[in-house]
């Protein structure tokens, strides 16, 4: 189906060629401009502006031209059912035309427009960033990738959880007895969840995020939540950065506006609350930097944010200036947040 997709494009272009004409290609326009919120879906989306790239056009014949490379390199990716990251990728190029790229950053760009075309994630396309997640709990997946075609693997397999790889991403999600999802801004929380006996208390799937979530992961979380219908909890620090962290997770971002299947809609902030650092009384807060207090406001009016939740903790957060990380709660115990916390906002 992505493959078709690829294909579609390369034919439009050569029947452009046949006809005499310029190819040309119209692609989503990912300006500010045209990036609107969805009240429906609850997410960012792209509006209806449409940018041509034309092989006719001096300004954007070379923009045409590295679209067309792109897809292709990802078309021989997933023939050969091989990765890349988007690193691998702009060297790549330079194997081809050592000048059909001034720098990472444009063709990094290059792989968002051939999103938007095909509306399809980088990942699915065979591109894939170098940060990596780990995941744990109670899942059998089935790999698809070359050489592991057909081979089965638990998520509990292993005690520190599994890498959310391409290979992973891209497997079949074969059953799973889990109830739920948790997922944690930390590595040190995730690794209390499974040592402090969350996982089997809560029939959970742990995920760390190790702070904003890659776009693997969100995809992870989007197909587990969806297939399974699990719901899913999200964990973070009390500070404003926390806070985008959950929504982008449930309401996508600006970025990633022109994409679907990254987004788990009914994903819930389970805290770290500013609220909590009051009623908690930490011994060890962090006091907020005006880089901090300047992204409260601009979160206030951020439509994502709209809900009344969040705009309580975003004044709280402004009002008392603190903020505290995950690992505040050890200053009650060590498995304080696993044993009282977790448990209260879950159970609540």
């Amino acid at each position: 189906m992505i493959r078709k997709k690829l294909h579609n494009m390369a034919e439009e272009y050569l029947r452009s060629v046949r006809r005499d004409e310029f190819p040309k290609i119209g692609v989503p326009s990912r300006n500010t401009s045209n990036i609107v919120y969805d009240d429906t879906t609850k997410q960012y989306v792209l509006g209806d502006g449409v940018a041509e790239r034309s092989a006719g056009n001096v300004s954007t014949a070379k923009s045409m031209m590295q679209l067309i490379w792109a897809a292709s390199l990802s078309d021989g990716l997933l023939q050969q059912g091989k990765t890349t990251t988007m690193r691998g990728l702009y060297y790549a190029s330079m194997s081809v035309l050592p000048d059909m790229f001034d720098a990472q950053s444009e063709s990094d760009k290059t792989i968002f427009d051939l999103e938007a075309v095909t509306q399809t994630p980088r990942e699915l396309l065979g591109v894939y960033p170098a940060e990596r997640n780990s995941i744990y709990g109670d899942m059998l997946i089935q790999y698809t990738v070359p050489k592991y075609v057909g081979k089965q693997m638990r998520l509990d397999a292993i005690p520190d959880g599994m890498s959310i790889s391409p290979a992973l991403a891209t497997a079949e999600y074969v059953k799973t007895g889990a109830e739920c999802v948790i997922a944690v801004e930390k590595t040190d929380t995730f690794t209390r969840l499974y040592e402090d006996g969350i996982v089997d208390k809560y029939k959970a799937i742990i995920v760390d995020l190790n702070g904003q979530a890659s776009r693997n992961a969100r995809i992870v979380l989007h197909r587990i939540t969806k297939q399974f219908k699990l719901p899913l909890y999200v964990f973070t620090d009390a500070d404003p950065w926390g806070m985008y962290i959950a929504r982008v997770i449930s309401a996508g971002s600006a970025q990633s506006a022109h994409l679907r299947d990254l987004v788990v809609p009914n994903a819930k902030w389970m805290g770290v609350w500013a609220t909590d650092i009051t009623k908690y009384d930490f011994k060890v807060t962090i006091p907020m930097k005006e880089v901090d207090i300047k992204k409260c406001r601009q979160t206030l009016l951020d439509p994502r944010f709209a809900g009344d939740i969040w705009q309580r903790e975003l004044k709280h957060f402004i009002k008392i200036r603190q903020k505290v990380e995950l690992q505040a709660f050890a200053e009650k115990g060590l498995d304080y947040i696993t044993k009282q916390y977790i448990p209260m906002r879950l159970e609540s």
